[in-house]
């Protein structure tokens, strides 16, 4: 058994022993009631009282798996550094009601003159104990409980079908219920740009303009921020990690994502709760949209956002309700997208600007850190992916070879949405391109590539260039033109060009810091640009030349 260093004993033999019992006791928390989430309620706690007093001198919460060693270290600090009123101290007499804490304490402050009795009760414990369980039986929980499971299925449901990948936030869908005092609910999207993640659904139309307002309005104001986000109308979901992390959830597994629910209102502010009522509604709400994706997720990944709607009778997971289902009608609302469109002062490209300097190039398309590959994506995954993905299709392609050449760009979710998004506002994808380039510098501070004339001994690469519809040139890759390879990888893509009279495409995946990073799978891919592939005589741009960037002081 361990006991006390001798200069412990001392030191608490020298403090003042006052003629009091001690009660101490070592007890679970959790009730039968409720299932809390938190590990600390999952706990034991450990009380030291001053019966004769009545004051709580010393109390730990502990897990169920430490020794009595944990008692012991509570009865310290009840000694020597006791909660307010209290003051130092050694008692005369303590009371257990665990014939096992008795004994080991016995022998643990054999030195201190503390006498150690059993009593099976422990009336001062046993009251506080009772204001505990109270206390933890009135909580309530997150969700009600004969809808909390149904609830995380379809929250886990929304996270699998990825809304924001094909569902930017002015994109609203109305979701038409008319039962338990809502008329229809109006459902904003969150995590396209791979931040925050989740949906709200507002109570009405007037609270989301509000909100946008009000946002647009103090978007530089902290202060302004916090109060136009607690004026919302709304239930929410949102998605969260376990842990606290700088990562992108969308690249994480489904195993590590936390679901939230709750409600926002004006008067009430926020809370992570949902009241029995409440928690159908959202049941319904979530429902309805996972039908609603699930039969029009093509139409919703178009560029322009469809006018759809579509009915559907959901079933009731409670069969003490009075009806079993409910009729809903999901539409999507083109006009209010527009509206919020505009009340951002999103800027539609010049379609008239005749951009014809094909002479330079720019590099701020792909993220400098992103995983490259020239590669080949098989025919029949072809097909699969033009169904997932935000697709930009061509002519139609000759399926000859072992599949259609593409350009691999794989880096994190926020930066891929970037990307397509730019590309999307050039017009798309016109074609990809290798050109010779050379870098007489040997440097890496340069900006502009030029025509390049004479044909001196430098570092000689080959250029991947991307062509945009409006005629902009974006580089996407330098590789050194003798190694080996790059010189077999591009062997096989003229070849497979070739099969192809002249298609290929362009792949825009995320998941650079995952588990995938330089494999993306099928879920990975984000975008799917198909394009001619041009030669270099073709572009006629010649050999082009690296310049210095100019500093202006």
């Amino acid at each position: 058994m361990t006991s006390f260093n001798r200069s412990t004993s001392r030191r608490l033999k020298k403090l003042t022993q006052i003629p009091s019992v001690w009660e101490g006791d070592r007890r679970p928390l959790s009730s039968s009631q409720t299932q809390p989430r938190d590990s600390e309620s999952k706990g034991e706690c450990i009380l030291w009282v001053d019966g004769s007093q009545g004051i709580v001198r010393g109390m730990d919460v502990v897990s169920p798996e430490l020794g009595p060693e944990a008692i012991v270290r509570t009865l310290m600090r009840a000694i020597e550094h006791p909660q307010s009123p209290a003051k130092p101290a050694r008692p005369q007499r303590i009371v257990v009601r665990d014939r096992e804490i008795q004994f080991y304490l016995r022998g643990v402050l054999q030195d201190l003159d503390i006498a150690i009795d059993y009593s099976p009760e422990l009336p001062l414990i046993d009251e506080l104990f009772r204001s505990f369980a109270d206390i933890i039986d009135s909580q309530i929980p997150d969700l009600p409980p004969q809808y909390a499971e149904i609830l995380q299925d379809k929250a886990f449901a929304i996270w699998e079908a990825a809304p924001w990948e094909f569902l930017e936030e002015q994109q609203i869908l109305s979701i038409e219920i008319n039962k338990w005092d809502v008329g229809t609910l109006y459902t904003s999207v969150m995590g396209m740009l791979g931040m925050e993640y989740g949906i709200l659904f507002y109570r009405s139309e007037d609270s989301l303009k509000r909100f946008r307002a009000d946002v647009l309005r103090d978007e530089e104001s902290t202060q302004g921020l916090e109060e136009a986000f607690l004026k919302q109308d709304c239930f929410f979901l949102t998605f969260e990690q376990d842990e606290d992390e700088d990562e992108d959830l969308g690249d994480l597994p489904i195993s590590e994502i936390e679901p939230t629910f709750g409600n926002i209102h004006p008067l009430e502010g926020l809370r992570s709760v949902l009241y029995e009522e409440e928690a159908l509604i959202v049941f319904v709400a979530l429902e309805s949209l996972i039908r609603f994706m699930r039969d029009y997720r093509r139409q919703l990944y178009e560029d322009d956002f469809p006018t759809l709607s579509r009915r559907y009778r959901i079933s009731l997971p409670n069969l003490d309700q009075e009806a079993k289902s409910v009729s809903v009608t999901v539409s999507t609302m083109p006009k209010l997208a527009a509206e919020l469109e505009k009340m951002a002062g999103f800027e539609i490209p010049d379609e008239d600007d005749d951009y014809t300097a094909l002479h330079s190039l720019r590099d701020d398309l792909i993220p400098e850190d992103s995983f490259l590959s020239l590669g080949v994506i098989a025919w029949e995954m072809l097909d699969s992916l033009r169904k997932e993905v935000n697709y930009h299709p061509v002519e139609k392609i000759n399926q000859v070879g072992d599949g259609l050449p593409v350009i691999l760009v794989q880096t994190s979710r926020p930066k891929a949405k970037i990307v397509i998004e730019k590309i999307e506002a050039a017009g798309g994808l016109k074609a990809i391109c290798f050109n010779p380039g050379v870098d007489p510098f040997d440097g890496d501070s340069y900006t502009a590539v030029m025509p390049f004339q004479t044909q001196p001994e430098h570092y000689r690469y080959d250029l991947g260039l991307l062509q945009t519809e409006n005629g902009e040139l974006f580089l996407f890759g330098e590789f050194l033109d003798n190694d080996p390879v790059h010189v077999e990888a591009r062997k096989k893509w003229n070849q497979r060009c070739q099969n192809t009279q002249g298609y290929c495409a362009l792949i825009i995946a995320k998941g650079l810091t995952g588990a995938s990073r330089g494999n993306p799978q099928l879920k990975d891919m984000m975008a799917l640009f198909e394009a001619r592939s041009l030669s270099p005589q073709e572009l006629g741009l010649g050999t082009l030349q690296l310049m210095p960037q100019l500093k202006l002081e």
